[in-house]
């Protein structure tokens, strides 16, 4: 069985995707309540529960950052999954994200040069800055102070378990 778990923040928050076998031990250290099962079941020569599809986090996970990390996904979800340069909103494999300052011209690696773009612009503009290309940036970046959730399917599940449907917002289940 290669069932994946959701869990869920203890708002009912989407929060990530683990393996069952985690869900399970997360389920038996009280760690979580299992609000879905597969149809799968999980035996032992003492025990048979069925295998966990969605839990919900007893207390708040200790680890959220109080700040955003800098990340290509974090990028790419401050932009909306849209092309800085020509607007287009594309998934995330069809994206990556570009220098404002190019680096051979010094530019960093940090939230205010860094925008996201779709292969096209960003073959376009190359090693220049947009000014130097004859572009515009529809909004300069910035580091923000927080991040939208994003759904499931966005953060790399092709199609979710019917059983998410429920908790993930508006994706396609399978």
């Amino acid at each position: 069985m290669t069932a994946l778990t959701l869990m869920l923040t203890p708002w009912m928050v989407p929060h990530q995707i683990i393996p069952w076998q985690d869900a399970v031990t997360l389920s038996f250290l009280g760690k979580v309540d299992v609000l879905e099962t597969y149809d799968d079941e999980i035996r032992s020569p003492s025990l048979t529960i069925r295998a966990p599809a969605v839990v919900r986090l007893k207390r708040t996970p200790g680890h959220i950052k109080r700040g955003v990390k800098f990340s290509r996904r974090n990028v790419f979800v401050r932009d909306d999954f849209r092309c800085q340069y020509c607007g287009a909103r594309k998934s995330a494999h069809e994206l990556n994200y570009d220098h404002v300052i190019p680096r051979v011209q010094g530019g960093k690696t940090v939230w205010e040069n860094i925008v996201t773009s779709c292969y096209g612009c960003n073959g376009q503009k190359r090693g220049r800055t947009p000014e130097q290309a004859g572009m515009k940036l529809l909004r300069l970046p910035v580091k923000p102070k927080w991040l939208p959730q994003v759904p499931v399917v966005q953060l790399g599940q092709r199609r979710i378990p019917e059983v998410w449907s429920g908790y993930c917002g508006d994706v396609t289940a399978a």
